[in-house]
């Protein structure tokens, strides 16, 4: 009982003991643990770098294993095409060779034979020189038919001033310009007006009649010769070439009959035909179908008697149906009598 007691009384002390004993336990697990998984970190480290130290010795031997393969066949490849090219340069060169001997030896022996040259330039220089003899003697020959050509151009020149300077030959009376008496004997040019005849100017006749009448289709053809005249008769009568060509002048219209009777009408289609040719955009302007604001008619296009036909009709048209109330105008001024000849509707006030 007494031990029950001393126990009761030891009871706290316990409690606390034990919760003591339990905060430290639970320390020392905590750091237990985390001491426990560092060592397992350490360890799964190391595990993990050696298996991969081990993975790429491996990977590099495969990969050296590999590499080493494909470059040996590469190798072999590009060994075997460089000697293929060499040996192809070695024959190509050695055909060459062979080729330049050969063609060498057949040009020399059958093309360009030095003795067979040699004659072939010897012929050839004898043929250049009468060749060439010959072009001389071809040039003096044009040279001289030239020369002729001129010689005869250059003395019809002379003879034709000859005879255009005819009226200058010296005469029994009186001597010429170019046979002056201070000299003993005549210049060449004297000699030429002697031995040519004067110039004579043909009259060539006119490709065109003298009068051309319009109005030939009515009127008799007029005769193209006149008949002889004796001897002009006294008075003072005018030629015959001016009578005739006063009858038959030329018909001249006013300038109202040339005028066509429908030129204002044909000007203003013109000038339709021009503005819609100039007209940049051919599409005709449409009313507007959507407005927001009702449309306002314009004050001088409307009225309460209907549309003014302003620029389009006269103001002299009557229209019966429309009269106002008739209201006479007051007289400022006297009436123009041409006006009541045309209308006196204007009066009436009428639209």
């Amino acid at each position: 009982m007494a031990a029950l007691v001393r126990l009761t009384e030891q009871m706290d002390d316990i409690i606390n003991n034990i919760y003591d004993r339990k905060n430290q336990a639970e320390e020392e697990r905590l750091l237990e643990y985390k001491s426990a998984v560092r060592v397992q970190a350490w360890f799964r480290a190391s595990r993990v770098r050696s298996y991969l130290k081990h993975a790429n010795e491996s990977a590099t031997k495969v990969q050296r294993a590999w590499r080493g393969f494909l470059g040996r066949r590469y190798f072999r490849v590009l060994l075997k095409n460089t000697l293929f090219i060499m040996k192809l340069n070695h024959y190509n060169k050695m055909s060459c060779k062979i080729q330049k001997i050969w063609r060498g030896y057949y040009v020399r022996k059958y093309i360009f034979n030095y003795y067979s040259r040699r004659r072939y330039l010897e012929a050839l220089q004898v043929k250049n020189e009468t060749i060439r003899a010959e072009l001389a003697e071809f040039a003096e020959q044009q040279d001289a038919a030239r020369k002729r050509e001129e010689e005869k151009n250059e003395k019809k020149r002379q003879e034709y001033k000859a005879r255009k300077m005819h009226h200058l030959v010296s005469t029994e009376v009186m001597p010429g310009i170019y046979n002056s008496p201070f000299l003993p004997y005549p210049s060449e040019v004297e000699y030429l007006l002697r031995s040519v005849k004067p110039l004579i100017r043909k009259k060539t006749p006119d490709k065109e009649p003298k009068f051309d009448p319009v109005c030939a289709s009515y009127n008799p053809k007029p005769p193209t010769v006149l008949p002889p005249i004796p001897q002009k008769p006294q008075g003072p009568f005018r030629e015959p070439a001016d009578v005739q060509k006063q009858r038959y002048k030329p018909f001249q219209p006013s300038l109202r009959v040339a005028t066509d009777f429908l030129s204002l009408e044909k000007a203003r289609q013109q000038l339709k035909d021009a503005e819609w040719i100039t007209r940049i955009n051919d599409n005709i302007l449409q009313p507007f179908t959507h407005r927001s604001v009702p449309y306002e008619p314009l004050l001088h296009t409307t009225s309460k008697f209907g549309h003014l036909p302003y620029g389009t009709k006269f103001f002299r048209h009557e229209y019966i149906d429309r009269h106002v109330v008739p209201q006479n105008f007051k007289t400022l001024v006297p009436p123009i009598p041409i006006f009541d000849k045309l209308n006196d509707t204007y009066s009436q006030g009428q639209v």
